[in-house]
């Protein structure tokens, strides 16, 4: 799966745990390894469940349950540790363009974003949808030197994006038998990387607007619930239900509340580079694990695209 913020807390104590560079690494390692081990877990999940890539309304409401939880989960333990819910008192705009945002944000960073990724993951590998996805992360570094003075494009940056979508091209060579394009399934998985970009550069007007905790914890419950509500309208099921099938459910919710709550944490609180270099784990991670654990065939150009997604997002984030 991982398939990529708010600069003015870097006035936060440098005592923060999130701020120092061992916690910083462990935080991210951990986010990235989870949502990589997301990919075959939903693909184990559809089995489970006998949900068929052409049961949309299924789908929708595999993925609604588990972002809705999360999203609970999260502002359960946000309300639990004495976070402030409401707006922040210096939050730009007014209160009734804060909470558009948010809602923005929700449907960005859940609804949209997983609709595209599991409709497209019915259709495509594991493996291929773990590589297709690190584009989230090229397009964080375009959007972001288009849209932010504070990052520039730099030679660098440039050849970064160059290497890493060489990657992507790269798992379109070979024949037939090893994958090819496909709208559905490649195509839905570049608009969920192109959703959860924008998501990311979005997330430093979250942590301007409310804290980063609380703001995540409603972008997944309220993105779940707007996936819940047109997949029940579309006629969505879960045919099979089994323990095991409940167990993947658990793990996939563990992962989202997990990952996105140390990483949209680790955005408000450090440059965005220093965080999105181990998202380079993600697609190596969700490669291995749909092979292992899928059976899926491991064939040279996963290697060959992976190492070069991997050095692209490294040539971008390492040192000058």
């Amino acid at each position: 799966m991982l398939p990529p913020v708010h600069y003015t807390s870097y006035n936060m104590q440098k005592t923060s745990i999130f701020q120092r560079p061992l916690w910083v690494s462990l935080f991210a390692l951990t986010a990235a390894v989870v949502w990589g081990w997301a990919y075959p877990l939903i693909k184990l999940g559809f089995a489970e469940y006998h949900i068929l890539p052409h049961m949309t309304g299924s789908k929708m409401l595999f993925a609604g349950i588990r972002f809705f939880i999360s999203g609970l989960i999260i502002l359960t333990m946000a309300r639990l540790t004495g976070r402030q819910f409401a707006l922040r008192s210096d939050a730009p705009g007014s209160k009734v363009g804060a909470h558009l945002y948010l809602l923005l944000f929700a449907l960005l960073n859940t609804t949209l974003h997983y609709i595209c990724f599991y409709v497209g993951l019915s259709y495509s590998q594991g493996s291929r949808a773990a590589i297709l996805n690190s584009m989230s992360v090229f397009t964080v570094v375009i959007l972001s030197c288009v849209f932010f003075r504070s990052d520039r494009f730099t030679l660098r940056k440039v050849a970064g994006c160059a290497v890493g979508i060489a990657g992507v091209l790269a798992l379109n060579l070979g024949g037939d038998e090893s994958g090819s394009f496909t709208l559905l399934g490649d195509g839905m998985i570049l608009l969920n990387a192109l959703c959860g970009a924008f998501a990311s550069l979005m997330t430093r007007g979250v942590a301007s607007r409310v804290d980063v905790f609380v703001g995540t914890g409603y972008s997944l419950a309220l993105g779940g619930a707007l996936l819940v509500i047109p997949a029940l309208l579309l006629g969505g099921t879960l045919p099979n239900i089994t323990p095991w099938g409940l167990v993947i459910m658990l793990l996939l919710i563990g992962i989202s509340t997990t990952g996105f709550a140390l990483y949209n944490k680790l955005l408000s609180c450090n440059p965005m580079g220093r965080v999105a270099i181990y998202n380079s784990l993600i697609p190596v991670v969700g490669a291995l694990t749909s092979c292992l654990c899928l059976g899926e065939t491991f064939h040279l150009k996963y290697l060959i695209a992976g190492t070069l997604a991997a050095g692209g997002i490294y040539i971008i984030n390492k040192g000058k």
